[in-house]
């Protein structure tokens, strides 16, 4: 027998540990594999090339908010299947494992809170469900979040992550766009600021909706952002797009927006931004 054998022997008997599916991440800006704890640490930016990895609400809420300050504000309760749609898959079981899958009742959640001593109330939408895509609960809980600010006389702030609108509710979730420029409105009439951050990606009926219509617009670094893709538009106007159309830097040398600010710093960023616009309303 060889030696060979010998230790695949002695192997067969020793119990394999399991290596944790969730050890290890890969990069999708460097392809390089990293330490999730590293990685977690590190606010989800990539310790080798800085590519800001997409995160959801909880951990979104948990590096801006002040210790014990955040307070989650009820999911709006909306018709599910308004359409009874129904391509692959019926559109409530869509819903169902987006659910399973993320926890979430749906793609937009709002928590009130204080950062660095300032009131707001902060909505982030979920890109990990069903894309981000904006329906009818999406809308609803837009609305829901301005009137938490108003309520609370403070500014509205909210993180964008979407494909755009969501297709199984049909002209339902276009009719979101109109309502959420309402909200804003309300919001301005009553004197607050609506404050903008644009992460990777926000795209289609949202980009052309709230995503844009922030007072102060900010975004992550080399995040996507579009109304629609490189492709339409290139065979649209028979012209080669430049390498970096579509991304923060490029709507920054633009003039579309007003910032892009690194993860590490957007903490503080923010803080600064309420407090030069509501002062006099920062938290006892």
């Amino acid at each position: 027998m060889s030696w060979l054998n010998s230790v695949r022997n002695v192997l067969s008997f020793v119990s394999k540990k399991e290596t944790p599916e969730n050890l290890w991440h890969k990069c999708k800006g460097c392809g390089q594999m990293i330490f999730i704890r590293e990685l977690e640490e590190n606010a989800y930016v990539c310790p080798k090339c800085d590519h800001h990895d997409r995160i959801g609400p909880k951990e979104r809420f948990r590096q801006l908010f002040d210790e014990n300050s955040c307070a989650e504000l009820p999911a709006p309760k909306v018709p599910e299947d308004p359409l009874k749609f129904r391509d692959s898959k019926r559109y409530v079981d869509r819903l169902k494992a987006a659910r399973a899958a993320n926890s979430e009742s749906d793609a937009l959640v709002n928590a009130r809170g204080t950062i660095l001593g300032n009131r707001v109330v902060v909505g982030v939408q979920d890109f990990g469900f069903m894309g981000g895509s904006m329906g009818l609960a999406v809308g609803e809980a837009f609305i829901r979040g301005v009137e938490a600010a108003i309520a609370d006389r403070c500014p509205y702030v909210i993180f964008t992550a979407s494909g755009g609108a969501r297709m199984q509710e049909g002209i339902l979730s276009l009719m979101q766009m109109p309502r959420s420029t309402v909200a804003i409105q309300m919001l301005h009439d009553a004197g607050l600021p609506y404050i903008v951050v644009l992460t990777d990606p926000t795209s289609g009926g949202v980009m052309a909706a709230y995503a844009m219509l922030g007072d102060v617009q900010i975004a992550e670094p080399k995040a996507t952002l579009a109304f629609t893709g490189r492709r339409v538009i290139e065979s649209t106007i028979r012209e080669k797009l430049p390498e970096d159309f579509q991304t923060s830097e490029y709507y920054l040398d633009h003039g579309l927006i007003d910032m892009v600010v690194h993860r590490h710093d957007l903490r503080e960023r923010l803080a600064t931004v309420v407090g030069y616009l509501c002062g006099d309303r920062k938290a006892a």
